[in-house]
């Protein structure tokens, strides 16, 4: 069940993958298309019913990535836009949860080999490597929670 869920979420920002990796406009959304509807900062304040120092405050805040995004939503309907927010993974939500699980595999499994080092007994490379994929397949099964300890 955890695995499907999993996957529907990185079916869900998948489609915005895309979009993560463009850019903003320099001056900030909400300016340029105030500017390209041919509004100036006196009209677009005057129908928001706000101060042109207000609108200007906020355009600068939202080009520098400090505008809240409750503000920033009110301000694109101002402008009849709709504003979508999304997180996007740097990398498929699987592979960071098989990538947690083998990290855990590894520290515990290194830590068994190092006490097993200082008695002589250091199992082969080949034998840690099987014991390491085990072992992550082992916690893959278990609560995933336990993987962020």
């Amino acid at each position: 069940m955890r695995q499907l869920r999993l996957e529907q979420v990185q079916d869900l920002v998948e489609v915005y993958s895309d979009l993560a990796k463009r850019q903003p406009p320099q001056r900030g959304w909400l300016k340029t298309i105030r500017e390209s509807l041919g509004l100036t900062e006196r009209q677009q304040a005057a129908r928001l019913g706000i101060a042109s120092s207000t609108l200007h405050k906020s355009e600068l805040a939202e080009a520098e990535g400090r505008i809240t995004l409750g503000q920033l939503r009110k301000l694109a309907e101002g402008l009849d836009c709709e504003l979508v927010y999304a997180l996007v993974p740097k990398k498929p939500l699987t592979q960071v949860i098989d990538d947690q699980a083998r990290s855990v595999a590894l520290r515990e499994v290194s830590e068994v080999a190092h006490n097993m080092d200082l008695e002589d007994q250091r199992p082969a490379p080949d034998h840690l490597r099987k014991q390491v994929e085990r072992r992550a397949a082992e916690l893959l099964r278990g609560r995933w929670s336990d993987l962020w300890r």
